[in-house]
């Protein structure tokens, strides 16, 4: 796997992230969740720049290998509800995308075992960036 990009994510989602590990069976997903969590730059939600992918931003991904993009909101399993436009943080891609910026790529991990490398094209909706703390 290629060196991972540096991420940023708020204490307010490692707090709900490290509440939501603790209440979940052990699994892959879970350690690279964990993995992730470990070693992100952590900041106050008011410094979160507004380029950061973080829990329930709205992003805009592409898949490197097609060139195929996709529009995704980073949800918690809660509130995954069957929609097409929202992505778990405990699928593989899920916290692949958390705490990246625009610009930025990740390899990681697909459903079948291949190696997926995806870029961040724009987030769309932040809820630090909208104030909205309570989602």
């Amino acid at each position: 796997m290629a060196q991972l990009p540096p991420i940023t994510i708020s204490t307010l989602d490692l707090a709900r992230l490290e509440a939501l590990l603790e209440h979940q069976p052990d699994s892959p997903a879970l350690r690279r969740l964990e993995d992730e969590l470990d070693r992100a730059n952590v900041v106050e939600p008011n410094a979160v720049p507004d380029n950061i992918v973080t829990m329930n931003s709205t992003i805009r991904f592409t898949m490197d290998n097609t060139n195929d993009t996709f529009t995704k909101t980073l949800c918690y399993p809660r509130d995954m509800d069957g929609a097409k436009d929202k992505i778990s943080v405990l699928a593989p891609i899920g916290s692949a995308l958390l705490g990246l910026s625009v610009g930025q790529s990740i390899e990681w991990p697909g459903p079948n075992g291949k190696m997926l490398q995806v870029t961040i094209t724009a987030v769309d909706y932040q809820p630090e960036r909208a104030g909205d703390y309570q989602l």
